[in-house]
């Protein structure tokens, strides 16, 4: 995290340090029992407590997934329109059909090759109302997207939808895992591959669970809990530490979700704020909104909770290298002191990452002058401040456990004699 790199580097440097430093008989070589991972010294017996609790774990996952599982649906009450490609060949200005020069109503006319569907290398023309908007208006050579719609005598009409992106966005998409796996290699490719597991989980599983009527908050507890396996498991490898993350994160993911059921309430929140929810329940897609809300804020706070964890147990970890003496409340403080400069640069994420999306309703606000208490308490913004607080305490949250955990787990590791040597400071 940027504004706090500085400091993260020196405490990483401070633990450099101290390694340096260790005395004869200390240190990696000389730990104690097994080391699977990155988490040195611990005992076998404590990996096998801790794989039976993720074991127990993965277990209720699966079988909330198989009795959630969606039924079939059939055909969708409201189908997609069809849609087709196109390529704009001139465009030029003239009025606007059903209207002469001395209008003075001006329409772009588009002339455009249809370049996939049934109609594929025929010509259609578009016409767009002339605007003194600064947005960007389709030009010649552009790819774009038609709707296609049959009139009562079975002629097909098309119009305009949007701008053909999908080249780019692949080529987008190619760059990403291209970096990815450069800069991490199998760990890289591990995390793409959880990407894509995550993808699949939402796609196959938790939306179509959602539109059967399944309970939102149940459907994204299942689901966060099958992508959050599968995405620390792919990236970090089975080992100890990537057992430490994972309980962190779904205890942390646990407290969240409790939070955000009881400012829900708290704060009256409907949920019938979004237009895509009134939507589907005037479609006859009834759902239930503030379920809907809490299971949103679960699945968004999980990709920022599994960051934090597997850093704090990866810096536990480097700690107990450099000083594998320290008792665990030692090593408790130091490292939570990482913790402290991580969540300090962290913090601000969830909150800038709205404001940014949000950002034109922000300036619809201030330019209509409306007072800030009144903006927040307005439903779209009220829930978002929800969403974005309740998700921050969960990240701090995240830091004491995953740090407690792990240090819980190095200082009792098995002693010289073989018996576990429990080190309580």
């Amino acid at each position: 995290m940027p504004p706090m790199a500085g400091q993260y580097c020196t405490k990483l440097s401070r633990m450099e340090n101290l390694r340096r430093k260790e005395p004869p008989g200390g240190g990696r070589g000389h730990s104690h029992g097994h080391s699977h991972g990155p988490l040195p010294g611990t005992s076998a017996r404590i990996e096998r407590n801790l794989w039976w609790a993720v074991g127990g774990w993965a277990v209720l996952a699966l079988l909330g997934v198989v009795l959630l599982w969606p039924g079939d649906r059939g055909q969708s009450a409201i189908p997609d329109e069809p849609r087709v490609d196109g390529q704009v060949e001139s465009v030029t200005i003239q009025p606007c059909s059903g209207t002469s020069v001395e209008d003075l109503v001006d329409c772009r006319v588009l002339s455009v090759l249809i370049t996939s569907g049934p109609d594929s290398g025929t010509h259609t023309t578009l016409e767009q109302a002339v605007t003194t908007s600064s947005a960007r208006v389709p030009t010649a050579g552009d790819g774009i997207v038609l709707v296609a719609s049959a009139g009562v005598d079975g002629t097909v009409y098309y119009q305009f939808d949007d701008y053909q992106r999908s080249g780019s966005m692949w080529t987008l998409v190619l760059l990403f895992a291209v970096a990815v796996v450069a800069f991490g290699g199998w760990r890289g490719a591990g995390a793409l591959a959880g990407l894509g597991v995550s993808i699949v989980v939402l796609v196959g599983f938790m939306l179509p669970a959602l539109l059967d009527g399944g309970q939102p908050v149940l459907v994204a507890l299942a689901a966060s809990s099958v992508i959050a396996f599968a995405s620390l498991y792919l990236a970090h490898g089975l080992n100890a530490s990537t057992n430490v993350a994972l309980l962190s994160t779904l205890a942390a993911l646990a407290l969240t979700g409790l939070l955000a059921w009881a400012f829900i309430g708290l704060a009256t929140l409907t949920g019938l704020s979004d237009e895509s929810a009134l939507f589907l329940d005037a479609i006859g897609v009834h759902l239930d909104a503030r379920g809907l809300l809490l299971a949103g804020v679960v699945i968004g706070s999980l990709g920022v909770l599994d960051d934090v964890t597997v850093t704090q147990v990866s810096a536990v970890g480097e700690l107990h290298r450099a000083r594998p003496d320290l008792p665990l409340a030692a090593l408790y403080r130091q490292a939570l002191a990482i913790g402290r400069d991580h969540i300090s640069s962290t913090v601000n994420t969830l909150f800038l990452a709205y404001a940014g999306a949000a950002l034109p309703l922000f300036l619809l606000f201030t330019e209509t002058g409306a007072a800030f208490t009144d903006v927040m308490n307005r439903e779209v913004v009220a829930i978002e401040i929800v969403r974005t607080l309740v998700g921050s305490i969960g990240l701090i949250a995240s830091v004491p456990i995953s740090t407690w955990l792990a240090a819980l787990v190095l200082t009792r590791r098995v002693g010289v004699g073989g018996g576990e040597a429990g080190q309580t400071g």
